[in-house]
Protein backbone atom coordinates (compact mmCIF):
# COMPACT_ATOMS: atom_id res chain seq x y z
CA UNK A 1 0.00 0.00 0.00
CA UNK A 2 1.22 3.48 -0.73
CA UNK A 3 1.09 6.33 1.51
CA UNK A 4 -0.98 9.01 1.30
CA UNK A 5 -1.04 12.69 2.17
CA UNK A 6 -3.30 13.19 4.98
CA UNK A 7 -5.74 16.43 5.45
CA UNK A 8 -5.57 18.21 8.73
CA UNK A 9 -7.93 20.87 9.71
CA UNK A 10 -6.94 24.05 11.76
CA UNK A 11 -9.09 22.61 14.50
CA UNK A 12 -7.62 19.03 14.07
CA UNK A 13 -4.43 20.04 14.62
CA UNK A 14 -3.95 20.66 18.34
CA UNK A 15 -3.93 16.76 18.76
CA UNK A 16 -1.15 16.31 16.40
CA UNK A 17 0.83 18.91 17.75
CA UNK A 18 -0.15 16.91 21.45
CA UNK A 19 1.35 14.03 19.79
CA UNK A 20 4.87 15.95 18.95
CA UNK A 21 4.27 16.62 15.30
CA UNK A 22 6.58 18.86 13.74
CA UNK A 23 5.47 21.76 12.01
CA UNK A 24 6.95 22.48 8.74
CA UNK A 25 6.04 26.40 6.61
CA UNK A 26 7.16 25.73 3.41
CA UNK A 27 6.09 29.54 2.23
CA UNK A 28 8.88 32.54 1.58
CA UNK A 29 10.24 34.78 3.90
CA UNK A 30 8.33 37.44 2.82
CA UNK A 31 4.82 35.22 3.46
CA UNK A 32 5.88 34.69 7.04
CA UNK A 33 6.68 38.12 7.99
CA UNK A 34 3.04 38.92 6.08
CA UNK A 35 1.05 36.44 8.29
CA UNK A 36 3.17 35.57 10.53
CA UNK A 37 3.83 31.35 11.86
CA UNK A 38 2.10 28.91 13.90
CA UNK A 39 4.17 28.59 16.79
CA UNK A 40 6.77 26.56 16.61
CA UNK A 41 6.92 25.92 13.27
CA UNK A 42 10.34 25.00 11.28
CA UNK A 43 10.38 27.61 8.58
CA UNK A 44 11.86 26.09 5.77
CA UNK A 45 10.85 27.45 2.53
CA UNK A 46 10.74 24.78 -0.51
CA UNK A 47 9.48 27.24 -3.56
CA UNK A 48 11.38 30.73 -4.30
CA UNK A 49 9.14 33.62 -5.62
CA UNK A 50 9.64 32.06 -8.88
CA UNK A 51 8.58 28.84 -8.23
CA UNK A 52 11.86 27.58 -8.25
CA UNK A 53 13.50 25.02 -5.69
CA UNK A 54 16.39 22.99 -4.89
CA UNK A 55 15.32 18.86 -3.96
CA UNK A 56 18.49 17.97 -2.30
CA UNK A 57 19.11 21.12 -0.18
CA UNK A 58 15.57 21.16 1.13
CA UNK A 59 15.59 17.21 1.94
CA UNK A 60 19.11 17.73 3.59
CA UNK A 61 17.42 20.55 5.55
CA UNK A 62 14.06 18.43 6.07
CA UNK A 63 15.60 15.57 7.48
CA UNK A 64 17.50 17.51 10.24
CA UNK A 65 13.71 17.75 11.79
CA UNK A 66 11.63 14.87 10.10
CA UNK A 67 14.87 11.85 11.57
CA UNK A 68 12.30 8.86 10.69
CA UNK A 69 10.13 8.32 7.74
CA UNK A 70 7.45 7.33 10.54
CA UNK A 71 7.52 10.84 12.30
CA UNK A 72 4.82 12.91 12.28
CA UNK A 73 4.95 16.18 10.34
CA UNK A 74 2.83 18.94 9.23
CA UNK A 75 3.29 21.05 6.18
CA UNK A 76 1.94 24.55 5.95
CA UNK A 77 1.74 27.02 3.07
CA UNK A 78 -0.62 29.69 2.13
CA UNK A 79 -3.79 28.07 0.86
CA UNK A 80 -2.46 23.98 1.09
CA UNK A 81 -1.69 23.98 -2.96
CA UNK A 82 2.15 23.91 -2.62
CA UNK A 83 1.85 21.90 0.37
CA UNK A 84 -0.30 19.23 -1.77
CA UNK A 85 2.52 18.97 -4.38
CA UNK A 86 4.93 18.66 -1.68
CA UNK A 87 3.25 16.14 0.70
CA UNK A 88 2.37 13.73 -1.99
CA UNK A 89 5.81 13.88 -3.24
CA UNK A 90 7.59 13.06 0.08
CA UNK A 91 4.18 10.67 0.98
CA UNK A 92 4.67 8.62 -2.40
CA UNK A 93 8.37 9.23 -3.77
CA UNK A 94 9.99 8.85 -0.44
CA UNK A 95 7.22 6.81 1.73
CA UNK A 96 7.14 9.03 4.85
CA UNK A 97 4.19 7.37 6.72
CA UNK A 98 2.68 10.39 8.67
CA UNK A 99 2.67 13.23 6.30
CA UNK A 100 -0.03 15.95 6.87
CA UNK A 101 -0.92 19.36 5.55
CA UNK A 102 -2.88 22.06 7.19
CA UNK A 103 -6.54 22.01 4.93
CA UNK A 104 -6.65 25.80 3.52
CA UNK A 105 -3.33 26.33 4.62
CA UNK A 106 -2.15 29.64 6.49
CA UNK A 107 -5.43 31.53 5.61
CA UNK A 108 -7.48 28.61 7.10
CA UNK A 109 -5.76 29.33 10.18
CA UNK A 110 -6.34 32.57 10.45
CA UNK A 111 -10.09 32.32 9.59
CA UNK A 112 -10.56 30.25 12.51
CA UNK A 113 -9.04 32.48 14.71
CA UNK A 114 -5.95 30.64 15.63
CA UNK A 115 -2.89 32.23 16.83
CA UNK A 116 0.32 33.02 14.96
CA UNK A 117 3.58 34.33 15.92
CA UNK A 118 6.31 37.46 14.54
Amino acid sequence: MSNVLQNVSANDMDLLLKENAQVIDIRTAEEWSSTGIIKDSHKLTFFDAFGKYDLDSWLEKFQQIVKNKDDKFILICAHAHRTKTVGDFLAKNLEYTNTYHLEGGIASWLAEGKEVVR
